[in-house]
């Protein structure tokens, strides 16, 4: 290992949006990265729509992505609270971010990883590790091994790396609450149509989002609904899609704009999130060479808005930490100590508001 680095080799274990920022992040420290994804092939086109707010923008840009990402979606620099009826009970004017489908900022990122030489491993599910002092192996189900320094696990909520690191670590908590969402081609009208305009209301039954899409286009729109027990994503898919804008428009039947939005939705393009999730305070960030990012130890609910933007801002303090300390072991408590208050704070918020919407029309 180098004198200047802590680090020469990362394997990082993931590759949806916190693997790639974090492999991107490396190779701007000088820091050789792969990336390693437990499925066969790309998520190309896979996910549904979310914020990335003013700090996971600047993380992006930190990793050269600023022009590729002020491309994908459109801006939000507003956002504005009704009640069940349409009325307004707050703004927030001065907010900044971009909304997005994550297939968009994925494929951003497929391509920087290509364009930088970073490569992706797929068919890499994580089994085991084998530590030494002065490495890592990582076994994985094919029966192949990769060896490196450090061993990254941006591997999500049900995070293999997690496991490893804290065999009592704990895993997600389920919110009580499933997402659908989609398109509309109602039109919104009057301060509502302004295009950089973000609108969240508790209804009466559920919680709803939605926003006018660029040159106007429809509406883009989301709810949250309670549902006690958590689906799988095999049930959810076993649901059609007729169904699920069924169930909103039930549960939305009284609240507008919501009900009439939902009225002129488009069945095709509905989708369903039954793993709305978040992740419990997890005491080990880190053990030895191997160190947790993104939702595998930090995933505040959707209802934080701030999901994407932590994930990729704790990527990019990662890789600062590596290069900037004299050793591993004080490299990952900086990086932890560096980021553990701002998402807990996050996360704390988001409980709140995750209890109010599961307990709508209780």
């Amino acid at each position: 290992m180098s004198e200047t680095r802590t680090a020469n080799k990362a394997l990082v274990i993931g590759g949806g949006i916190a693997g790639p920022v974090t492999a991107l992040a490396l190779h701007e420290a000088g820091i050789e990265a792969v990336v390693y994804e437990a499925y066969g092939s790309s998520a190309e086109g896979v996910g549904g729509t979310f914020m990335t707010a003013s700090n996971g923008l600047a993380a992006l840009a930190a990793v050269g992505l600023e022009a590729e990402v002020a491309a994908i979606g459109q801006p939000v620099g507003r956002m504005v609270i009704e009640d069940a009826r349409g009325g307004v009970l707050a703004e927030f004017p001065e907010v900044s971010g971009r909304v997005m489908r994550r297939a968009e900022l994925y494929a951003v990122l497929q391509r920087r990883l290509r364009q930088v030489g970073v490569p992706v491993r797929y068919a890499k599910r994580l089994v085991g590790v084998e530590e030494r002092t002065t490495g890592i192996t990582a076994r994985f189900a094919d029966g192949t091994t990769a060896d490196g320094d450090l061993l990254i696990g941006a591997d999500g909520t049900r995070s293999a790396v997690r496991g490893l690191i804290d065999a009592d670590a704990p895993g997600p908590q389920y919110t009580g609450l499933i997402g659908v969402g989609g398109y509309s081609t109602h039109r919104l009208d009057g301060p509502r149509a302004a295009g950089e305009s973000i609108h969240f209301a508790q209804g009466a039954w559920a919680f709803f989002g939605y926003w006018a899409l660029r040159d106007g286009a429809g509406t883009a729109w989301f709810s949250n609904i309670p549902r006690p027990e958590q689906l799988t994503p095999e049930q959810a898919r076993a649901v059609s899609r007729e169904d699920w804008l069924a169930l909103a428009r039930e549960r939305h039947a009284e609240d507008l704009p919501a009900r009439e939005v939902l009225a002129a939705a488009d069945e095709a393009s509905v989708e369903v999130f039954p793993r709305l999730e978040i992740m419990p305070s997890v005491p080990h960030w880190y053990r030895d060479r191997m160190v947790l990012v993104g939702d595998s130890v930090h995933a505040p609910s959707n209802s934080s808005g701030q999901g994407v933007s932590l994930a990729v801002e704790s990527a990019v303090e990662l890789a600062r930490c590596l290069a900037g300390q004299p050793d591993l072991a004080r490299a990952l408590a900086a990086y932890e100590a560096a980021r553990r208050p701002v998402v807990e704070a996050v996360a704390a918020k988001a409980a709140v508001v995750n209890g109010q919407k599961a307990g709508a029309g209780a």
